[in-house]
């Protein structure tokens, strides 16, 4: 039997499924109103990251529930979408990006599932599946939009959007687009190993770059997008491979964890 794909669905991103609604629970707490069902004949779960009324903000989001809940289903893949805001001025509010590397600005937020033993240190050299991306290139191109950008993302902790001198300070860095959803959910699954890429929407220009930020103007840019990015989504389905044989994500814990004699001597 196929493994299930998930879709983690963010601001202005609904279901493209039909199916069984299912919430889960897991060690961390619940998940949100799972969707679970078919697209192509391809088992897919979707899951909305702030729920189903968009009732959790990006900071209070339970990601390592959302994760853990995938993991029990038994997925071995995520797609996740994101509303972004665009440092790059290159970049311009509707164009889809996909996110190739990130840095992690947030807070407080549950960031792992190892906060006891075994001591584990997870490698995030590639923090997205390079396959996954790959597939969501040439979906995207499919899909009439030409080649997707390739980005860096700054995740920040929200839930109030960023100052003018914290984006620049992001493009210092080396960053082109920013949002509130990227972190910790791409380690979770990394530690899980599941593999996982992003999709991203532009939804509007960075503080500084445009004279103010409105939520309101997240929600109508994704609505606006919401139908591509759903034929880009089932087109990547679709052509995702069975096999993870070529991807290191399904091996990300082979060498990250500490043997038992090694945490002896440090104790």
């Amino acid at each position: 039997m196929k493994r299930p794909i998930a879709i983690i669905g963010g601001s202005g991103v609904k279901s493209i499924l039909k199916g069984e609604q299912k919430i889960l629970g897991t060690p961390y707490g619940p998940t949100p109103s799972l969707t679970i069902g078919e697209i192509d004949g391809r088992p897919a779960v979707f899951l909305p990251r702030h729920g189903e009324a968009h009732s959790s903000p990006p900071h209070r989001v339970n990601y390592r529930a959302n994760i853990w809940g995938l993991k029990t289903l038994g997925v071995e893949r995520i797609i996740a979408t994101n509303a972004v805001g665009a440092i790059d001025q290159k970049l311009t509010p509707g164009e889809i990006v996909i996110p190739s590397d990130l840095v992690d600005m947030t807070k407080s937020r549950p960031g792992t599932f190892y906060d006891w033993s075994p001591v584990t240190h997870v490698d995030v050299s590639q923090p997205y599946c390079p396959r996954e991306r790959e597939v969501l290139t040439s979906s995207t191109s499919s899909a009439g939009r030409g080649p997707p950008k390739e980005v860096v993302m700054a995740c920040t902790e929200g839930p109030r959007y960023e100052t003018p001198a914290e984006i620049k300070m992001l493009r210092t860095l080396g960053c082109q687009v920013v949002g509130m959803t990227g972190a910790p959910e791409a380690f979770l699954a990394r530690e899980l190993e599941i593999c996982y890429a992003s999709i991203s929407f532009v939804s509007n220009m960075a503080a500084g770059l445009q004279r103010t930020l409105s939520a309101r103007e997240v929600e109508d840019k994704g609505r606006e997008t919401s139908q591509v990015l759903n034929k880009i989504l089932a087109g990547a389905i679709g052509r995702m491979p069975e096999s993870r044989k070529d991807c290191p994500c399904g091996t990300a814990l082979a060498q990250a964890q500490l043997k038992k004699e090694v945490v002896e001597v440090a104790q």
